[in-house]
């Protein structure tokens, strides 16, 4: 893993300042604590930061080609390089190094931006063709790897986060209203929009291209199958243990120790089973637990490591570890308010004491049809056929107001709020922090009218009208796989495993999987109320059946009970503090009212609570105080 930027200026007379570069560079030393390289061409420099994982000793960044006219800094892993590597050789290819950085600069040689459809990992990157004067820039398929950018007056700056970019005497630091918005919808600002004006994401599965001050973007795959594979049910479950296999194999090529991440959960206890099967030695494993009983999935971690012996590991998270709160924010780069991400960088940071490299199991809830919404999704549309229904679930939804946010009766009143609403809407209800009224009440004057206009469903709505399948769990597997996971889960487990200089890597999102996944038959996925279903019947004999018909849990964190407990002031203090209030983005009664009614016990506001928190935090340390000057 590493860290990546530059600058290419539109103007040819104007030299990149190499003071400047370096210093943008060096705000990534996390990304990449062994090293970092420069190369400056006039108004041209790439920046770099490395985390050595390939080919110690020469893979050095920024990387050239035999004859110099190309420069290269990437950050990924391409897990089929050698493959590549050899069928390049065998045209005449010369390689000075066995890292898979070389074989993106040989590869481009031979094929130009299609290159991308030979590459099978996860990257972002930015080469400079000389001979050409272009910049051809690309993230992976999934969005495993950030790529930010900035493009204006015929300059471009990018980077592996805002921060570099901000550093940039350049970049401004106002805030897009719209992507403000969208966050307090979502939890995440969606690709390509960032929370700064001006800067932007580049899409999973998208390359860019800066030619001759001209610059476009393109997507290059789509998972969207027409129409499902035509395999029986035995054949498919010995193909997808086929693939999700090499998967697993390919992720374990490293020149530095590797281990795993193991929640106790289904699909990292897969991954810890086929890395036992394939290793000569014992699996370093990693898990994390709370003290109260609901959150802590330590003994079904414990059960895996025992099964398979692997080398076990365990933390238990408490209170305290809020003070790590602005520190991640500051790695973050941009609000983000998945409470998981806490202990997402405590069990990176406990690997990171024994490994350089973790294995996990992020994408098979999306995959495979893990979450219980998708159940619900299906029953309130159902239910909502009834005339009545819609009434019925809104009182029903009133008699519930006051259910805990982890009880089932929440689970019950959100699902009483979704009947009677069409597609996209409904799939909104179950995901919102904030949204449509609640927005509204949100929203100070100023706000208000800024986001006139805007519509935070529109998102959603146009990831369900481009899926092509008629199949209703199959279009709600294709958003949260288009949305969810890359602007959620993909960017929690970078910024948390970066942030302590550690590589992560997911079998799951290996893209033969995932194509052959999203090509199966939803009802192999989705049977009964059982979730994941073809998935568990393939590894059956891997996983003992505490584990293997264990209903989902995610990875909670007990902050409903912390913010009326050990952090109720540490809440007061930063929400209600004056300079928060007096922001201009909310009404002051309204946040007021949601901390009042949370700690007095009458409803329960924890996502919302917690997304103003890391707001109001990275307001602080991006916009107000000196975060990447």
């Amino acid at each position: 893993m590493c860290g990546i930027c530059g600058v290419v200026y539109g103007d040819r007379a104007r030299p990149v300042d190499r003071a400047t570069l370096e210093a943008m560079t060096r705000l990534m030393a996390h990304r990449g604590p062994d090293g970092e390289g420069f190369h400056i061409d006039g108004p041209v420099g790439l920046g770099h930061r490395r985390l050595s994982v390939i080919d110690i000793e020469a893979g050095v960044q920024p990387m050239t080609n035999e004859d110099g006219t190309l420069r290269l800094v990437y950050n990924g892993e391409i897990y089929n390089f050698r493959e590549l590597a050899a069928g390049l050789a065998a045209l005449g290819h010369r390689f000075a190094t066995r890292c898979d950085t070389e074989v993106i600069l040989h590869l481009y040689e031979e094929l130009g931006p299609a290159c991308l459809g030979k590459l099978r990992g996860m990257f972002s990157f930015a080469l400079w063709d000389g001979k050409r004067r272009r910049l051809f820039c690309a993230r992976d398929r999934l969005g495993v790897k950030p790529f930010f950018y900035r493009f204006a007056g015929g300059d471009f700056i990018f980077a592996s986060g805002p921060e570099p970019i901000l550093r940039h005497p350049g970049a401004g630091r106002r805030v897009d209203t719209r992507a403000l918005d969208l966050y307090l919808t979502y939890q995440y600002v969606p690709a390509p929009l960032t929370i700064y004006e001006g800067m932007r994401k580049l899409p999973p599965a998208h390359f860019l291209l800066l030619d001759d001050g001209r610059l476009s973007v393109e997507r290059y795959w789509e998972v969207n199958p027409e129409r499902e594979a035509e395999t029986g049910y035995d054949e498919a479950r010995e193909r997808l243990r086929e693939l999700l296999t090499e998967a697993t194999r390919l992720r374990l090529v490293s020149d530095v120790p590797l281990g795993a991440f193991l929640s106790g959960g289904i699909d990292s206890s897969i991954v810890v089973a086929l890395m036992s099967g394939l290793s000569d030695r014992p699996v370093k494993t990693f898990s994390i637990g709370f003290e109260e009983g609901p959150y802590n999935e330590l003994p079904y971690a414990r059960a895996i490591a025992e099964r398979y012996g692997t080398d076990h590991h365990e933390l238990v998270v408490r209170p305290d570890a809020i003070e790590l709160l602005p520190r991640l924010v500051r790695h973050f780069g941009e609000p983000f308010a998945d409470s998981s991400a806490l202990p997402t960088y405590y069990v990176a940071e406990m690997s990171r004491r024994h490994v350089t490299v973790a294995l996990n199991g992020d994408a098979g809830d999306e995959l495979f049809a893990g979450y219980d919404r998708y159940l619900a999704y299906a029953l309130a549309g159902g239910w909502g056929r009834i005339p009545s229904a819609k009434l019925q679930g809104r009182v029903l939804a009133r008699l519930l107001a006051r259910a805990p946010r982890d009880s089932a009766l929440h689970r019950v009143r959100r699902f009483a709020e979704s009947v009677g609403l069409e597609g996209p809407a409904r799939y909104l209800s179950y995901i919102a922090y904030f949204g449509g009224e609640e927005s509204a009440r949100l929203y100070a004057p100023r706000m208000r009218e800024a986001s006139r206009g805007y519509d935070a469903l529109g998102y959603i709505r146009s990831l369900f009208d481009a899926c092509r399948m008629d199949d209703e769990l199959a279009r709600l597997l294709y958003v949260d796989l288009h949305s969810y996971l890359p602007g959620d889960l993909l960017v929690k487990a970078d910024i948390a495993a970066m942030a302590v200089s550690l590589e992560a890597r997911s079998p799951f999102l290996d893209h033969r999987v995932v194509e052959f996944a999203a090509a199966l038959p939803t009802r192999w996925k989705l049977k009964g109320r059982e979730g994941k279903h073809i998935l568990r019947e393939t590894f059956s004999d891997l996983l003992p059946p505490g584990i293997l018909r264990r209903p989902k849990r995610g990875f909670g964190v007990p902050i409903s009970r912390w913010f009326r407990g050990e952090l109720k002031s540490y809440l007061r203090d930063v929400l209600l503090d004056p300079s928060s209030l007096g922001r201009g983005y909310f009404d002051p009664a309204r946040v007021r009212g949601l901390v009042e009614e949370h700690q007095g016990g009458r409803r329960d506001h924890t996502y919302r609570l917690w997304a103003l928190l890391a707001l109001e935090l990275w307001h602080r340390e991006f916009i107000d105080g000196d975060g990447a000057r």
